[in-house]
């Protein structure tokens, strides 16, 4: 029977003949609990593409929302992102790496426009709790992991549009690296995918999924239709009285056919009728 002696180092194998004496190196273990954390952030936060010189997005990812005041992000001009730590629930500026990236800024210048930079002075900007950015890259490094943010552009002293370019470095607790879901909920503390409001922004990586389209509104009902108004009434038939005066009569019966004066008298003539006034009312009908 095979036997297998096990170290933090090597895995010795004695074959059952006692002939051979194998030892290979042991797999890391705490690699592979980063890299489970590294894919694990990855899957929940959909990257965004940035350009060569970082002066734009070639494809957009999820936006996220920062919950920690105090991020520092270098102007994209700069040679070096801004470094940041979050450690025991605080998200600070790491001046030493932004010292030894002026120096190095300062050297590659050789004294020209690194010069500033040596003085520890990228143009920058400070994030607070409640602005929004992108993610472009989470990188693995032997003690902890890397997430490199980029932001939209802002104008700067001299009224130009810039974009900024930072990293946030999430240590790992020395000897031991946290499970996946312990470790994204250290990011979490930190920045989460931005609420959807723009549907072509968050559409992957743990964002919310889109609202499902609101139903069309149906068209208002059509009026009943108004009736007609009723047929008016018979009118009474025109009468004439004696007294009646000329006007009243001719408002009834209309203008005579013919008309006669005799004396005092006044005869008109209509189809089928004679009415006769004297003095101007009338006396008779006929």
């Amino acid at each position: 029977m095979n036997r297998v002696w096990l170290s933090r180092a090597f895995v010795c194998v004695i074959a059952a003949t006692g002939a051979a004496l194998v030892c290979l190196p042991a797999l890391s273990q705490t690699g592979d609990a980063a890299t489970l954390d590294q894919e694990k952030l990855i899957s929940q936060i959909k990257l965004t593409k940035a350009t060569a010189d970082h002066s734009d997005i070639v494809t957009a990812g999820d936006t996220v929302l920062l919950h920690k005041d105090g991020l520092m992000m270098c102007n994209v001009s700069s040679s070096y992102a801004f470094s940041n730590t979050y450690s025991n629930g605080v998200l600070s500026a790491n001046n030493n790496n932004r010292a030894k990236d002026a120096a190095k800024s300062f050297f590659k210048s050789l004294g020209g426009a690194g010069a500033s930079s040596a003085a520890n002075g990228c143009a920058s900007r400070k994030f607070v709790a409640g602005e929004k950015f992108w993610v472009t890259h989470v990188d693995l490094l032997k003690d902890g992991i890397v997430v490199a943010t980029f932001s939209d552009p802002y104008p700067d002293p001299s009224g130009d549009q810039v974009r900024y370019y930072g990293e946030i470095k999430f240590p790992f607790p020395k000897g031991q690296v946290p499970p996946p879901d312990e470790f994204v909920k250290t990011v979490y503390e930190v920045i989460t995918v931005a609420p959807s409001d723009d549907s072509n922004n968050n559409q992957g990586g743990g964002g919310a999924p889109a609202s499902a389209p609101a139903a069309p509104t149906p068209p208002p009902a059509p009026m009943a239709a108004i009736p007609p108004p009723p047929p008016p009434a018979d009118a009474a038939p025109a009468t004439i009285a004696i007294g009646q005066t000329e006007a009243q009569v001719t408002s009834a019966f209309g203008a005579p056919t013919k008309q006669a004066n005799v004396g005092a008298k006044k005869i008109y003539y209509y189809k089928d009728m004679k009415v006769t006034f004297v003095h101007g009312k009338v006396t008779d009908v006929e």
